[in-house]
């Protein structure tokens, strides 16, 4: 399904263009990327952008500034930024895919480490940790793409978004504000209902979530089963065979409800994976690794979906 303008600009003269930036560091994922499942060698940029972390893969080819196709990565593993770029890398799209790292996670993860974080999700894992980082993550979006959009050589078209896991209900947030124009949208086991997110914490937690009023009404604010968004964006929702029965019937009702809705219901796709579930890489996932076969599956599908036909 077209979703990005073709790009011819060799990588090294998009790398020229760069050179300028001040990025955090450069690195190059070479022949030990080869055995991940890349194509070929991947220039990776990191960086920030208005505070928030990126990792950013640039178009192989193009004639100018490229689309750009921004992600969030999940909570589980791979659980950064770096991490999610390795194991969905979707080279052959002819865009900038920049993966931004998530409140409370890799860089940004508090003080005292993993620790810290399960501190907070048995102290409330709806209001102390799973709102908080949704509601940042999006709410801090606006300022990051319009940085992005000075530091790198992209278009200023609509982007496309993906998201995975709670990443997914990031980017649902974003769709839902209607501020920022999507060309396209994908979701990879998301948390289309942050109420089904909660009810996986509890192992940490250890004992049920306690429901009160001001959690029922985040719920509710984080619910986009309904599908009510801004316009009708073409929209692909990954859902691994083995995730979550939650999450896996929240996705089908997300994409039922839209399916209604749109004038095009073709534009809306559900694919499930096989064997696929809910990570999409091995613990602890912070670091780039090498990418599973379900990864690579769900990698494919990604890269057909962003990648225009041939004319």
């Amino acid at each position: 399904m077209a979703r990005c303008g073709v790009v011819r600009l060799p990588v090294e003269r998009l790398r020229r263009q760069c050179g300028a930036i001040p990025f955090r560091r450069r690195r190059k994922w070479g022949r030990a990327s080869r055995s991940a499942g890349y194509r070929e060698p991947v220039d990776t940029i990191t960086g920030t952008a208005a505070g928030v972390p990126f990792t950013a893969l640039p178009p192989g080819r193009a004639d100018g500034p490229a689309p750009l196709l921004v992600t969030w990565h999940m909570l589980s593993a791979p659980r950064t930024d770096a991490a999610f770029a390795a194991a969905l890398p979707m080279t052959g799209v002819p865009a900038w895919r920049v993966h931004l790292g998530m409140p409370m996670s890799g860089a940004r993860t508090p003080a005292g480490g993993f620790d810290a974080v399960f501190d907070l999700v048995r102290r409330d894992a709806l209001l102390a940790f799973l709102a908080p980082v949704a509601r940042q993550a999006a709410a801090e979006f606006p300022a990051a793409l319009s940085a992005l959009r000075r530091q790198l050589p992209v278009d200023d078209g609509p982007i496309a978004i993906l998201g995975a896991s709670l990443g997914g209900t990031v980017a649902l947030r974003v769709l839902a504000t209607g501020e920022i124009p999507v060309s396209a949208v994908a979701l990879v086991n998301p948390a289309v209902r942050v109420r089904t997110a909660v009810a996986m914490t509890q192992g940490i937690a250890g004992k049920p979530y306690e429901w009160t009023a001001e959690a029922e009404e985040v719920a509710r604010e984080l619910d986009f089963a309904a599908g009510e968004f801004p316009g009708e964006p073409p929209l692909l929702l990954v859902s691994g065979e083995q995730d979550h029965p939650g999450l896996r019937a929240d996705a089908a009702a997300l994409v039922g409800a839209l399916r209604a809705r749109y004038a095009n219901p073709e534009t809306v796709e559900l694919v499930t994976v096989p064997d696929l579930a809910h990570p999409l890489a091995e613990e602890p996932g912070l670091e780039p690794a090498p990418q599973l076969p379900t990864a690579k599956a769900v990698d494919e599908i990604l890269t057909r979906w962003f990648t225009p036909p041939s004319p």
